[in-house]
């Protein structure tokens, strides 16, 4: 047998095998594993009282003193998720800087603190724009409004600011964060 024809069948093995490995196997793999996840496959769809309201993996917008506000989205009206991105524009970029402090004095009187108290997340949107999340000290800013608009105790409150409060993956990837979507979700299903 000549090395090339040696050479030809040892490469339509390797042909075989891999269409094997990654046409039928690695498909299937992916397919089990996210039927092991069925929230994460089928949207991790939010439903309060049988009524889908969102979906936990995007953010919305809550127009209203009695919710929640999500963090700044530059995809549009509603965090379309068909228009996903940053602004890409650079921290010395002047539309950036005052769109940021636009927003920091709006935070501060709707909340009625201090501009210097706003967190930054308050301010700025998240990479894709469709963030649902929050840092726990932006929510935490939040709760004596929500409280004091919908008539609920601080506590009542605060107790649903903890059950939305996520730690970092396993354990020190990230930070600690509120998904927005779920607390107001919660506040929903509270006033029902």
């Amino acid at each position: 047998m000549s090395a090339f024809l040696k050479q030809s069948l040892a490469g339509l093995r390797v042909l075989l095998v891999m269409t094997v490995v990654l046409g039928l196997g690695y498909p299937l793999a992916v397919y089990g594993v996210g039927r092991l996840m069925p929230a994460r496959a089928d949207g991790s769809l939010v439903v309060v009282d049988g009524e889908t309201v969102g979906s936990s993996l995007i953010g919305q917008a809550f127009d209203g003193d009695e919710w929640f506000q999500s963090r700044p989205s530059v995809a549009g009206d509603g965090y379309d998720p068909l228009a996903s991105g940053a602004s890409n524009l650079g921290p010395e970029n002047r539309d950036l800087l005052a769109t940021v402090e636009e927003r920091r004095a709006e935070v501060a009187e709707r909340e009625g603190v201090d501009p210097d108290q706003v967190p930054v997340d308050a301010v700025t949107a998240s990479g894709s724009g469709l963030d649902p999340h929050i840092s726990p000290a932006y929510a935490a800013l939040q709760v004596a409004r929500v409280a004091r608009v919908r008539d609920l105790t601080d506590a009542v409150v605060q107790d649903l600011v903890a059950r939305a409060t996520t730690s970092p993956e396993l354990g020190f990837l990230g930070a600690p964060r509120v998904n927005v979507v779920e607390l107001n979700a919660a506040l929903l299903a509270l006033q029902q």
